[in-house]
């Protein structure tokens, strides 16, 4: 059926353009010689519908949508139309009847693409009439963006004769485009005019952030401006969606603010060619490849060419879930999926030695820092001795470099999840200082949007219950970044680390920006849902939970920050220890934790780490 209404479509617009291209041969004759009649005969028009037919074919009139008819289409009617001057110019030429006078092809190239012109133009700003005549039932929008995002969305609406929007305005970031227009649309003011625009605008309509680039503080702040207007705000499809929708039945649907575009900072420059070179031919293992981070690392390596990309994890659905994702993605990439925990020392000796890695990312860990506290054991065994296995097994089957993943609360820690990181950083720094054949990177960052156990996913399941929203305190702040952001830097601080060849090079801290106060996240998330923080939702504080701190740090005092040459990533001046004397200490805490012992797991803890002093052995005898 669509085959045939498209064949019906064509056949109507070579008839039209055909008649019409005959039409403009004694128009054109007649503007060359008023009063003479030289084609009276009844064959030179038809020969000029031919040669416009012919001339049309190079630039695909015949399947032209009119409906959507733009610059690109007029410059394709423009050429056919003196390509068709031509040919008919020259065919008389070659028939031997004389041309009216010498303008004669350039009045005819003129006629026709008037003829031509109008009624494709004619026939879309019909079609776009609706977009500016509201129904009862059309919802008002304001958009936010005065550049080519929001001539496409104008586009989008102009051409849907059922959208369910009517633009009434558009806020742009300057003075200097106040009163302008943009199809018919008119600008409204700057984004500093918001208060009284939206005062004065009734009914109150719908925020539309048109703008991509709108992020981070300014977007913020024109939320804060919205919410106290009492105005929704909203992101239109993507440009690319909003492309597509154009000929067919799609509906143009408004989405929400991501909480993303809130809190994170203009993308960071990456040295992609560096990562190619880094990962391009490589047999990669990822541990922990079926959490947030592992399972992120594994999809940007995986683009990046590797030999053979090995997934490991002890848990076998997250295991499977990346794992199908990757076939599905990249069938052609060689990869395997293992199951083994990184506390089993020889499962992973026997798994390094099989694959024999060449870079190693050392995701695997336990993150939650209550559920660290209720089991501490577990914590240290698969942190600190977690960490420790890797590196061994990773160094011993030839490794050249190895990543592991640490966190801001390593320092300073007051959590036993963040004390047991930051004994896996110094084993990795003892051991990358040792200067062994394997260079071991740690990097450290924050907490990561939306990954499993964090924030924001707590609060929209809390939102979508109707509340109230959990803080444990209201001067709590975090450091946060986006998932594919943290991965990236993580992989720039392999290439880095690569280049520099320094055993001495410290620990990568990724530039986490400025802290965010979790009740203003909070407050954001329950905005960007349309409703009133304290009003419609409540946001109830609970009091800090065991091992919290209300607010990280990226630096320890006695590690000074040096900053590299890309932007977003830091050093962290080294505290070296012997990896020799960290390894027996390791030893000795995954003895006592084997045999329970919590007192004594503590004491080694509490030696390595003399910063930690949350829990006293006398304290976690019956805590975990």
């Amino acid at each position: 059926m669509a085959i045939r209404s498209a064949s019906r479509r064509i056949a109507v617009n070579v008839g039209i353009d055909a008649v019409l291209a005959a039409l403009a041969v004694p128009v054109a004759a007649w503007l060359a010689a008023p009063g003479a009649d030289p084609f009276a005969a009844w064959t030179a028009p038809p020969w000029g519908a031919v040669a416009l037919l012919l001339a049309g074919l190079p630039f695909r009139l015949s399947v032209q949508y009119w409906r959507f008819a733009a610059l690109s289409d007029l410059l394709g009617v423009a050429a056919a139309s003196v390509l068709a001057a031509a040919l008919f110019a020259l065919g008389m030429h070659a028939a031997g009847a004389a041309l009216p006078s010498p303008a004669f092809p350039v009045l005819h190239a003129l006629v026709l693409l008037v003829l031509l012109g109008l009624p494709r133009m004619g026939y879309r700003l019909l079609r776009e009439q609706p977009a500016h005549t509201a129904t009862v039932a059309q919802r008002p929008v304001l958009l936010v963006g005065a550049g080519e995002a929001a001539d496409q969305f104008l586009r989008a609406l102009a051409a849907d004769p059922q959208t369910p929007f009517y633009p009434v305005g558009i806020l742009s970031f300057g003075q200097a485009q106040t009163g302008r227009r943009i199809h018919g649309c008119p600008i409204l003011g700057g984004i500093d005019d918001a208060p009284a625009i939206f005062a004065r605008l009734s009914p109150p309509p719908t925020l539309v952030v048109t703008d991509p680039d709108l992020a981070g503080t300014r977007l913020a702040q024109l939320i804060a401006l919205a919410d106290a207007a009492g105005l929704r705000v909203a992101r239109p499809p993507r440009l690319t969606a909003l492309a597509s929708a154009h000929g067919t039945d799609a509906r143009i649907e408004l989405r929400p603010v991501a909480i993303e575009d809130l809190l994170n900072r203009p993308q960071v420059p990456l040295d992609r060619d560096g990562m190619a070179r880094l990962v391009q031919g490589q047999r990669v293992l990822v541990t922990g490849a079926g959490g947030t981070i592992g399972a992120e690392l594994a999809r940007q390596v995986a683009a990046l060419g590797p030999s053979e990309l090995v997934l490991l994890d002890n848990g076998e659905y997250a295991l499977w879930q990346i794992d199908l994702e990757l076939a599905e993605q990249r069938p052609e990439l060689p990869r395997r999926a293992v199951v083994a925990d990184v506390r089993d020392a020889a499962r992973l000796r026997a798994v390094c030695q099989d694959i024999r890695p060449q870079l190693v990312f050392h995701a695997a860990a336990l993150k939650h820092v209550p559920m660290v506290e209720a089991n501490p054991l577990e914590g240290l065994l698969t942190n600190s001795c977690g960490t420790r296995n890797v590196a061994d097994a990773a160094q011993a089957s030839g490794a050249s470099t190895m990543v592991m993943i640490s966190t801001d609360k390593a320092v300073n820690p007051s959590s036993v999840m963040g004390a047991s990181k930051r004994l896996a950083e110094m084993y990795c720094q003892g051991l990358n200082a040792a200067g062994g054949s394997m260079a071991c990177v740690s990097v450290r960052f924050g907490n990561v949007l939306g990954s499993t156990g964090s924030v924001v996913p707590l609060f929209q399941r809390q939102l979508a219950r109707g509340g109230p929203l959990t803080v444990t305190h209201p001067d709590m702040q975090r450091y946060f970044m986006t998932v594919p952001e943290a991965v990236g830097l993580v992989l720039q601080a392999s290439v880095v680390a690569t280049a520099r060849h320094q055993r001495d090079a410290g620990i990568f801290v990724l530039d986490m920006g400025e802290p965010v106060r979790i009740v203003e996240l909070a407050r954001q998330i329950i905005r960007l849902a349309g409703l009133r923080p304290e009003v419609d939702v409540a946001i109830r504080f609970t009091g800090l939970r065991p091992g919290e701190k209300l607010h990280e740090e990226l630096f320890h005092g006695r590690e000074q920050p040096v900053p590299t040459d890309t932007p977003g990533l830091l050093i962290a001046t080294p505290r070296t220890a012997d990896p020799a004397i960290v390894g027996r200490a390791i030893e000795e805490l995954e003895a006592a934790c084997h045999t329970g012992d919590r007192r004594a797991a503590f004491a080694v803890l509490a030696r390595l780490v003399p910063e930690f002093a949350h829990v006293l052995p006398d304290a976690v005898a019956v805590s975990a």
